[in-house]
Order: C-alpha cells, then sequence, then structure tokens
C-alpha cells in the first residue's frame, strides 16, 4: 500500500487495550513536540556509499505479482507535466514481466541526507511497484520506504523504520541495530508493506522474543491490562503470524478492473491468487477459514553484494534521476464499506491515492516517519537535531468474535475468541482505511471530538459506533465495550435496531449484554441506531438518557433478521417490564423441564403391572416445580411494578419492586436445589438471569422517573 496514505480467551486477546502507542502523520512527526533541524542532501559519492552499505536483502511473497521496479519506461506528457499514468504502468510492467519470465527493471530508488549541525545521517530506499492489490483496497502505482539512521562519526546504523500502510499505522521499527548486518525487509504480498528482519529468521516476521532469539521490532508496547499479555504497537506481517488476511478484487466502475480497455495485457491470474481472494466482505457468510499462509518466494538484493541466496539482483538509482516526475496518476479506485444504521445500512468509500516521495515532508526530514516515541526520544537524547517526543491522541480496540457456548443452552449465550481473521478499520472523519495486527485496531494521531468507527471483514457483519478523543483524558481512546468489539460471522447476524427517535427520554447511550459473554457493545446514542448481534445470544439491551437513569430491554432474536426496540425508553416501567420478561422466560423453560419429567415418571408408572414402585423422582420434579412457582411469582410482581409506574404510582411501584427483590430470593434458595436436577446449560442461564435481575430491581428502585 502506498506508504504515504494515510480459540483465545478475551482476556488474552484484551491484553492489547489499555495502552498508548506512538504515533505519525503525512507532513509531519505526530510525536514531535519540538522541531528537528533542517537536513541537507549528501555529497553523490557518501550517498553511493552509504546505500550501497545499507542496501536491504528483500523477501517477497511466493504469491507477490509487483516487485520493485523503475517507473521511467511508463512515463509521459500530459498538460505540460510529466506522469506516470497506472493504466500504462500496470498494462506495461505486466506485459514486459510476461514477455522476460522475470520481474522487469528491479530496481531501489536512494537518497541520504544530514541534519545540520549534527552527526546523524538518514539513507532512504524507495520502492516503486506499479500496482496494490490488499485487503483493505486496490490501487495505481505504491511507494514504499525504508530509512536507516547512521551515526556518521561512528558509521554505526541508530535506527531502522520500515513504513507499514497507512499513516494511521505505527511502522515497523528497531532501535540500535547491529552494525555488521545487513537490512531485511520482509514484504507484504500485494500491500508491499515493509516488516523488519533483524534475527536468525532471515524469512519469517517475529513479534515477541521466543526461544532465545530476540524480538524483530522494538516498538514500544500497547500497554497491557493488569495481568494480561502485552503486544508491541507495529504493523508487523499478520500473515506471517497466523492471521489471515482476504485480498479484494479490484474493481473499476462496478467491473473488474482486469476486463478494462486499457489493460489489454493484464488478465486474473496477473492479480493476487484466486484461493487468496474474496470478491467482496459481503460475498461470505462466515470468515474464511482455508486461506493459504504465507510463504517466501523470491529474493532480491543488491547487484553488488555476495550473498548466499540471490534470486534476483537490483540495481540502486538516486531519486534524483526520477524527481522530474510530477504526479502518479489514474482514475480513483474505492472501496466500500458497509455502515450499520437504522434500517437500511449505509455505503461509506474508502479511496487511496498515490504521490511522489519528494512532494512530501518525510523526503526532506526522514524523522517525520518514525511512529514509535520511545525512539523518536531515543535519538533526541542523543542528538540535538531531533526534536522531544510529543503526545498524541489514539484509538484502541481488540476485534473479536462472538460464538455460541457450550455452557448455555442452545443459542441462548455466547462467548468472544480471538479472530483469525484480520479486519479493516475506518473513522469517517479519515478516508483511509488501516487494518488491523493481530486483531487491534490502533489509529493514530487522531483529531480531538467525534467520530464514528466502522470495523468490516469478510464474513462477518459490519460493526460501527460513535467515539469521542478527548485530549483532556489520559491514554487512548478506547473504543468497544471496555475495548473489545467482537464481530458476528455474516449467517448468524441480527440487526438490533433502536428507534431513539421514537422515545420520550433524551436518549444518550445504548449497550448490549448476553447472559455469558457480557457486555458485548457500549456506546454513545443521539438517535436512531443499530448494531449487529448473534441470533445465538440472549441479551439485555440498556438505554441511558441524559440524566443517566436507566431502560432495558430483552431480546432473544432466534432466526430472526431484524429486531426493533420501538420506543425505548428509561425509568421503572421498562426496567420492571424487562424483570418480567427475563423471569417469563426462565420459568417456562424450567416449566419445560418439569412436564417433560413428569411425562416419563408417567411413562414408568404405566408400565409397572403392581401399581407400585417405580422410580421415584419425585424429590427433583418437585423441586424443578418450585423454582418454576418461585420465577412465575417474579413475574406477577413485576407485571404489577410495571402497570403500577406506567400508571404514575410511584409509591405503588416501589412496593411492587420490593416484592420484586423479595420473591428473587427466594427464586435463588430454589435454584440452588434445583440446579443439580436441571439440564447443565439451563442451570447455568437461571444463574446468570438471576445476577442480571437483581441488578436490574436495584436500578428500578432507584429510578426517579416512572
Amino acid at each position: 500500500m502506498p506508504s504515504e496514505e494515510r480459540d483465545l480467551s478475551r482476556r488474552e486477546v484484551l491484553g492489547a487495550m489499555a495502552g498508548t502507542g506512538a504515533a505519525g502523520l503525512a507532513g509531519c512527526s505526530a510525536l514531535e513536540s519540538e522541531p528537528d533541524n533542517s537536513a541537507t542532501t549528501l555529497s553523490d559519492e557518501r550517498a553511493r556509499e552509504l546505500a550501497t552499505r545499507f542496501a536491504p536483502t528483500l523477501y517477497f511473497d511466493e504469491a507477490e505479482q509487483w516487485f520493485p521496479t523503475d517507473p521511467r519506461p511508463y512515463e509521459s506528457e500530459r498538460d505540460g507535466s510529466t506522469v506516470v499514468d497506472g493504466f500504462d504502468a500496470f498494462d506495461g510492467y505486466t506485459k514486459r514481466y510476461e514477455e522476460s519470465e522475470s520481474p522487469p527493471d528491479p530496481t531501489v530508488f536512494f537518497q541520504a541526507v544530514e541534519y545540520e549541525e549534527s552527526p546523524l545521517a538518514v539513507v532512504q530506499f524507495w520502492l516503486y511497484s506499479a500496482f496494490d492489490q490488499f485487503t483493505t483496497n486496490f490501487h495505481w502505482h505504491d511507494w514504499e520506504v525504508l530509512h536507516v539512521f547512521v551515526d556518521t562519526d561512528t558509521d554505526d546504523p541508530k535506527l531502522y523504520v520500515a513504513s507499514s500502510h497507512s499513516r494511521k499505522i505505527p511502522n515497523n521499527e528497531f532501535l540500535d541495530p547491529d552494525p555488521e548486518m545487513v537490512p531485511r525487509i520482509l514484504t507484504e504480498l500485494g500491500s508491499h508493506s515493509s516488516a523488519l528482519s533483524v534475527n536468525d529468521e532471515e524469512d519469517a516476521f517475529q513479534r515477541l522474543p521466543t526461544g532465545g532469539t530476540f524480538a524483530d521490532i522494538t516498538n514500544d508496547a500497547i500497554e497491557g491490562i493488569e495481568d494480561l499479555a502485552s503486544i508491541p504497537a507495529a504493523y508487523g506481517l499478520p500473515r506471517d503470524e497466523g492471521s489471515r488476511l482476504p485480498y479484494v478484487v479490484p474493481e473499476l466502475d462496478g467491473g473488474p478492473l482486469v476486463d478494462h480497455e486499457r489493460l489489454p495485457n493484464v488478465d486474473p491470474e496477473n492479480l493476487i491468487p484466486s484461493e487468496l481472494t474474496v470478491r467482496s466482505f459481503d460475498a461470505l457468510t462466515s470468515p474464511p477459514s482455508d486461506l493459504p499462509e504465507r510463504a517466501t518466494g523470491l529474493v532480491f538484493d543488491h547487484g553488488e553484494r555476495e550473498a548466499e541466496r540471490t534470486d534476483v539482483e537490483y540495481d540502486l538509482v538516486p531519486t534524483t534521476e526520477i524527481e522530474h516526475i510530477d504526479d502518479f496518476v489514474g482514475p480513483q479506485l474505492s472501496f466500500e464499506f458497509e455502515v450499520p444504521q437504522f434500517a437500511e445500512d449505509a455505503i461509506a468509500g474508502h479511496i487511496t491515492t498515490t504521490g511522489t516521495p519528494w512532494s512530501q515532508p518525510r523526503y526532506e526530514n526522514p524523522a517525520a516517519d518514525i511512529s514509535d516515541g520511545t525512539h523518536r526520544s531515543a535519538l533526541a537524547e542523543q542528538y540535538a537535531a531531533i526534536g522531544a517526543a510529543g503526545s498524541v491522541e489514539n484509538v484502541v480496540a481488540s476485534v473479536t468474535e462472538a460464538v455460541t457456548t457450550a455452557d448455555a443452552p442452545t443459542d441462548e449465550g455466547l462467548k468472544t475468541v480471538a479472530s483469525t481473521v484480520e479486519s479493516v478499520a475506518l473513522l469517517e472523519s479519515d478516508p483511509t482505511a488501516a487494518p488491523t495486527f493481530r486483531g487491534v485496531v490502533m489509529l493514530q494521531d487522531v483529531a480531538e471530538g467525534d467520530h464514528r468507527l466502522t470495523v468490516n471483514g469478510a464474513g462477518v457483519a459490519p460493526h460501527s459506533e460513535p467515539v469521542t478523543v478527548d485530549s483532556a483524558v489520559d491514554g487512548p481512546t478506547v473504543a468497544g465495550a471496555d475495548g473489545e468489539i467482537p464481530t458476528v460471522a455474516r449467517e448468524r447476524a441480527t440487526k438490533l435496531e433502536v428507534d431513539a427517535a421514537a422515545s420520550d427520554r433524551e436518549l444518550s447511550g445504548l449497550a448490549v449484554e448476553d447472559d455469558f459473554a457480557g457486555r458485548l457493545y457500549d456506546a454513545p446514542l443521539s438517535g436512531p441506531d443499530a448494531v449487529y448481534v448473534h441470533e445465538g445470544g440472549a441479551y439485555t439491551t440498556e438505554v441511558r438518557d441524559v440524566d443517566d437513569e436507566v431502560g432495558a430491554y430483552r431480546v432473544n432474536p432466534a432466526d430472526e433478521d431484524a429486531v426493533r426496540i420501538e420506543k425505548p425508553s428509561t425509568g421503572k416501567a421498562p426496567l420492571a417490564g424487562y424483570l418480567a420478561d427475563v423471569a417469563e422466560e426462565t420459568r417456562a423453560e424450567v416449566a419445560a423441564v418439569a412436564d417433560s419429567d413428569d411425562d416419563e415418571d408417567d411413562d414408568d408408572n404405566s408400565g409397572n403391572d403392581s401399581g407400585g414402585g417405580g422410580t421415584d423422582s419425585g424429590g427433583s420434579s418437585n423441586a424443578i416445580k418450585g423454582l418454576a412457582t418461585a420465577l412465575a411469582a417474579v413475574v406477577d410482581a413485576a407485571e404489577r411494578a410495571r402497570e403500577a409506574a406506567e400508571a404514575g404510582n410511584a409509591n405503588s411501584a416501589d412496593k411492587r419492586l420490593e416484592a420484586v427483590a423479595t420473591r428473587l430470593e427466594t427464586v435463588s434458595d430454589r435454584l440452588q436445589a434445583a440446579s443439580d436436577d436441571l439440564p447443565d446449560g439451563l442451570a447455568n442461564a437461571a444463574e446468570k438471569r438471576l445476577g442480571q435481575s437483581r441488578k436490574r430491581t436495584e436500578q428500578a428502585k432507584a429510578a426517579e422517573k416512572l
């Protein structure tokens, strides 16, 4: 992607959520609180010397189609400007590749600068590819960059910064690399995002130190919650870390790009292989599970270097030889996002553009591309030319998957597990989407104020929620429910709609809890909204108003496509109605067990000729019936409380709610007596619902609104 763009447990996954990482944005370093010194270009001889020494070894995926090349064969004149047209580059590169049966014009461009009044220099390696096809988008042209910061007094490298995707995502960085080591880049398939490889595993990415080897990045961690794991805040190389990335088939004007008349030499086989692609995210009913893992293909190295393995030798060419190119152009390709909304979902467009490297501030000031605050601080301590690190606002969340749990009755409870398929996140305030890494959404340098975060993924229903970034609050803005965004497979998704506009209250918040998985959605609410939930869950839907009053509604989607709460409200009446609904739901299930036991007893007794003996299950049956009776008493009291509240009689409602509280304790006693005779799932569910009912009873008693 253009570098100038912008069954684990739930607790293990959430280990990434509580901290903040570093940030960078196009134009300047988002972490820079003090300006960097100006930088000037080194002499041609010195620049070539540094470039030759640190020229990276490049490892490509076996399915890669677009290798680093020279764009000059595809340049043309347009309105007095020199441009590289996307059609010309894509079609021309493909034709030349087919004819030569090897990557045409393998080239890495370089330039080197030195900061004024400082021994700190940087050699940059710029890699151009004719096309980009990825999971978040597809676009003409692609520029990636590796910055090698060097101390010219010692000639030792100080920092590697390898570009990765949108400028909203932290780059892959390594502080104080081995001076004897040649930088190695693991290029992501299709997107060309650059992962570093600095340890003994040359063609594999390692995020964390294991087995006596150190990690391939030194990025600061996204600080974990207590007792939970931490994850370094860097994009990494997801397909090399066990994650799946479904690639999107590129389209233009609603049709396959390969069918365009200006691409006569491009066929489907010139794209990412079909076994790795999907036509669109919504073309699948569930996340893909059979995508091939990453495997190394061609290895590129500088022609003047002796290496154990070099499949292709590339030329080192100074960027000054292509700075005459004014632009890289092509018709806008866009990637569409579904955004859940009340009634009909909306579509948000995500666009990606590519410009020239030499028009970017980081071309003249490479420190602008340092995305880790600790790394910038380390350089600033050693070199006065580098400004101290500042602070930025980040949005973080962990994307998981909601699935049914065996601890609940069938299709009446969920759990969340780590998703094995990476997702895509988009802020409506930013036209560029960002892929997750290890299931972590991390959007850097987000402007203060209100935003809407949308998360899409292959085969899952879209998720969208408002988020507010407040610089007065320490740490990142944590999205989702306690930092977690559970997605749902499309084939099991039900849209839960809340018509806040029809409410008699000024509603301000919406939360959804499953009996077993807990809170799955928690976000502000200012108008009609919708969230996709798993049809196999049993939910408490909570609304909150501007006076901090609460209402609750029971939702059991089953196989419904959509469930709508027509007139959500807050206060005693909706809470009492919820209590009645939950108690009746549980009573009916318990009564069904009692009836089943009675039928079995009748069958046993009818087969006893003497009319005596038989199987005595009266004790267990009585316990279950006693529980059902206790639940029925709760239903009666809760219904009476609701009626009193709706009639405007607060005193009567409170008396009935006191009766509900008392009867819930009877339910607790009866449940304890009957639990061994109930199916495990129902016993678990009854216990969960009892806890929820106690909580909502106390809220109803404390409510000032009826």
